[in-house]
């Protein structure tokens, strides 16, 4: 039955939903002196709390000449069995379950409790999940997780090629690594990155991975780059055609994509290692970085970089960024999942403390946060809710857009 579901018209009643839920006001992220410990701001080291101030919803709305103008509410479209029932399963959760949802969160060591305990939406493995094992057991921790969840979970990986591969780097998956996005075009053409994208999919499908964290989007020009050998190599129409090529082909197969990073890394160093400030101009952007992720928008979810990009948000890592997420909704019209980079970077850990990190993020517009330190976000983002930093509306629209993403998935029948 999820197969079926009318995408447009359920596209077109989630937003509907939304405009309800929020009215014409929202919540916004401010930045504010502090000296609390643990809150730091970027590389001038001057401290910083964030503020969330909710705006007034508004019943009506100023025409041109500032005069206030009577809204009119949206009809809903009618909905069919299927989207009636992931608005069940949203209308069944406890906050809790809701929150957890909302968690891509690194597998533990103790996965049982974070599956049981703070019910996450979940995970993604690293090298450590397959140094040492096999198929077979692979497989069964996987499905060991599936069974325990009340909601199946998006097992998810970063299996990139090149130098960013987690489960053909050990001969016990693949003969060899698969190749990078350059090394594998340079090779065969986009028929090579068709036969390597069927390939992969068969692979993690088969040990239970439904979620490729990839393609890259990015384009790096210059060598010295930190994202130069993982991208595709070409200019931003190439590069598009390559992604395109990749979620279609990996759609077809039953495996979930992951645009990554918006709105483009560019030729800028590494957010792992700390705070990074883009300077580029916003026409530079919809020029030639954005153009990728538009030909790539059926994949399910698109990841969002750390990256301070002046000319959008100066203030805010594009992740944390309200600005940002506006620029990806309305400029990209992207409907589907937006999550965070891995809020463990130092780029995160410098400028803002665990706990507030995971707030902003969902404040900004995050469906998703990719994390490490789950045992304090989770119930930093609960504890939000109920003291009414974020609507609860915020925390449904977003639960609903990845349950939507499981049931393209096939992960919900």
């Amino acid at each position: 039955m999820m197969e079926k579901m009318r995408k447009k018209s359920f596209r077109l009643w989630c937003g509907a939903l939304v405009l309800l839920l929020f009215g014409i006001g929202g919540c916004t992220i401010q930045k504010q002196p502090s000296t609390e410990s643990g809150i730091t701001a970027g590389q001038t080291g001057t401290p910083t709390k964030f503020v969330v101030t909710e705006q007034p919803k508004a019943t009506t709305m100023p025409d041109e000449t500032g005069e206030p103008v009577a809204t009119v509410t949206p009809e809903l479209p009618e909905m069919d069995e299927a989207e009636k029932e992931l608005l069940q399963l949203l209308e069944g959760m406890t906050l809790e379950e809701k929150v957890g949802q909302m968690f891509l969160v690194r597998c533990p060591e103790d996965a049982s409790t974070a599956v049981s305990g703070y019910k996450v939406g979940g995970f993604v493995l690293f090298a450590r999940e397959f140094e040492g094992a096999t198929k077979e057991t692979v497989r069964d921790k996987i499905a060991s997780y599936q069974t325990e969840s009340k909601v199946p979970m998006l097992i998810s990986v970063d299996e990139e090629g090149g130098s960013v591969v987690r489960v053909s780097k050990y001969r016990e998956f693949r003969e060899s690594a698969f190749l990078s996005p350059r090394e594998l075009y340079a090779t065969g053409g986009m028929e090579r990155v068709v036969a390597d994208t069927k390939e992969k999919a068969e692979l993690l499908l088969s040990l239970g991975i439904n979620v490729n964290l990839a393609p890259v989007c990015d384009i790096s020009r210059s060598r010295d780059a930190f994202m130069y050998d993982r991208s595709f190599g070409g200019t931003a129409e190439e590069t598009a055609k390559y992604v395109k090529t990749v979620v279609e082909t990996a759609k077809e197969a039953g495996l979930g994509s992951v645009l990554k990073h918006f709105p483009g890394y560019g030729d800028n160093a590494d957010t792992h290692e700390g705070i990074v400030h883009d300077t580029r101009s916003y026409e530079l952007y919809k020029e030639s970085d954005f153009t990728p992720f538009l030909a790539g928008k059926e994949a399910g979810a698109v990841m969002v970089s750390h990256n301070i990009v002046q000319c959008m948000d100066a203030d805010l890592p594009a992740s944390l960024s309200p600005e940002v997420h506006r620029i990806l909704r309305e400029e990209l019209s992207f409907d589907g999942v937006i999550l965070t980079d891995d809020l463990y970077m130092d780029a995160i850990q410098d400028f803002i403390g665990k706990e507030a990190a995971a707030v902003a993020a969902v404040l900004a517009g995050n469906d998703m946060l990719c994390c490490t330190d789950f045992e304090v976000q989770i119930p930093a983002v609960i504890a939000a809710v109920k003291d009414g930093r974020i609507p609860v509306e915020r925390i449904d629209a977003s639960v609903l857009r990845i349950l939507k993403w499981k049931a393209e998935l096939g992960l919900l029948e």
